[in-house]
């Protein structure tokens, strides 16, 4: 591949693909692209480092000196560019493929796996290494907010990499983590999710078997010691695997927990930590990051300061204003144990408040019958819960539909106060006229949901 010079991103204004692009630029490499929504901030930042990007797919957006096309994982056959890219017997590669010849082989690379926490705890550990003057390279699916962007390559021997279970590319089912060459990996918990993808919570527990299979002999694997399915897939695995967790069993235990209204303080394996965020979910994301950071050789005050330092992700239950006494909080929970967890923390943090939650059923699994129950059960744990219509309900087979009129229905019939809204100026006019000083209202979507923060924010002024 060294031989290369031209690089076609195919999708290049995806945020780990421009970060990709742009460090390839960087290298010296001729790097142009393409995409179907060209817009900032990503499109100003390509251009600034003088990458062309074409508007729209067309086959004649590839140039004919293109020595790789690197495939996006949201193209699919049908695309011009991809179908232009077989016809001509072009090389191409997926992003991970690109990542690991590129960026990632030689590096002590530490991957952080899981159903829930992988943006949290890879933000957390990123900024670990960062704030104790390491300089780590990451690749994370958020935005952390001190580390004000989600992906940079640098010279140092660290990478941090948010490892996601979804597969890579049209032509590479494997899950994208298989490609990034760990030397330790964190896996947080294991769940079902990606029914568009897995059929069932054996084949999700194959792909992190396979990941354990290639951590070496010097690596590590932390894993979530309280998660049978976790415990389960790392029995047998054939790298040195410690357990994390609250359990008696575990090698390094989480005890001595405290909650206060803005933070929560533990211990692990005796050592004291304190970070400014709260939930037992947080307590375990930032376990996970201070085992994995002494794993890379920070010390324990270098990890306490980093921790007490550490400034969250954006979309994690993020306040994006407060009009009257009434607080409009961002979330990015969608599956029933991150919802659940979602409200737990938020019962912690405004014990005296009462809760809304508006969710928008809008991923590939949420918008499916899967979890039709374990979503009540979740929703039901706060004080006024709405449903949202689904988008794009073509995409899902009907007999395999979520039903969300039976979903606020199940909701009121667990116990808490159910409604299905069909569109946010419903939702907007209905939160207004029954909320109250003091409530807290979480937007829970994994989208946009039609800027209803902003519509709430400003029905609320009002």
């Amino acid at each position: 591949m060294s031989a290369k010079t031209h690089f076609h991103f195919t999708g290049i204004c995806g945020t780990a693909m421009g970060a990709v692009a742009s460090a390839m630029k960087q290298r010296g490499f001729t790097v142009t692209g393409s995409d179907a929504n060209v817009y900032p901030p990503m499109s100003d930042f390509l251009r600034g480092q003088g990458i062309t990007i074409a508007e729209g797919y067309r086959e004649e957006n590839i140039p004919p000196d293109t020595d790789v096309v690197v495939i996006g994982n949201a193209i699919s056959r049908g695309n011009p560019e991809a179908e232009a890219t077989l016809d001509r017997k072009l090389l191409y590669h997926s992003l991970p493929e690109v990542m690991k010849e590129y960026f990632l082989r030689g590096k002590r690379n530490l991957v952080v796996s899981g159903t829930h926490g992988k943006t949290t705890t890879s933000s957390m550990l990123a900024w670990l290494l960062r704030h104790a003057g390491r300089n780590p390279g990451f690749m994370i699916g958020g935005l952390p907010k001190n580390l004000g962007c989600g992906a940079v390559f640098t010279d140092s021997e660290f990478t941090v990499l948010e490892g996601d279970e979804y597969d890579t590319a049209f032509f590479d089912k494997r899950s994208k983590f298989l490609h990034y060459l760990p030397e330790c990996v964190v896996i947080n918990n294991i769940e079902f999710d990606h029914a568009d993808i897995y059929n069932s919570l054996d084949e999700i527990k194959l792909t992190f078997r396979r990941l354990l299979n290639i951590v070496p002999r010097k690596g590590m694997a932390f894993i979530n010691g309280d998660d049978p399915n976790s415990i389960d897939v790392a029995t047998g695995a054939p790298c040195p695997v410690t357990t994390v967790g609250l359990a008696e069993t575990c090698a390094l235990r989480i005890e001595n927990i405290t909650y206060e209204t803005d933070r929560s303080s533990f211990t692990l394996g005796g050592i004291p930590y304190s970070v400014r965020m709260t939930g037992e979910f947080n307590i375990r994301n930032a376990a996970m990051a201070a085992a994995t950071a002494a794993f890379a050789g920070l010390t324990s005050n270098e990890i306490r300061d980093g921790l007490e330092n550490f400034d969250g992700v954006a979309r994690r239950q993020e306040l994006r204003g407060e009009v009257n006494g009434i607080k409009v909080i961002d979330d990015f929970a969608h599956h029933p144990t991150a919802i659940r967890l979602a409200v737990q923390s938020l019962r912690q943090s405004h014990p005296d408040s009462r809760l809304w939650i508006l969710f928008e059923p809008r991923s590939n699994t949420t918008r499916r019958a899967v979890f039709q129950n374990e979503l009540a059960e979740a929703l039901a744990l706060a004080d006024f819960a709405v449903v949202a219509a689904m988008q794009d309900l073509h995409k899902i087979p009907e007999n395999d539909r979520l039903d969300p009129v039976k979903l606020s229905a199940d909701i009121a019939r667990l116990g808490g106060k159910g409604f299905y809204l069909p569109d946010v100026a419903t939702i907007v006019a209905e939160v207004k006229n029954h909320a109250q000083p003091g409530d807290v209202i979480a937007v829970l979507s994994n989208g946009g949901f039609g800027g209803i923060h902003e519509k709430l924010l400003a029905a609320l002024a009002s």
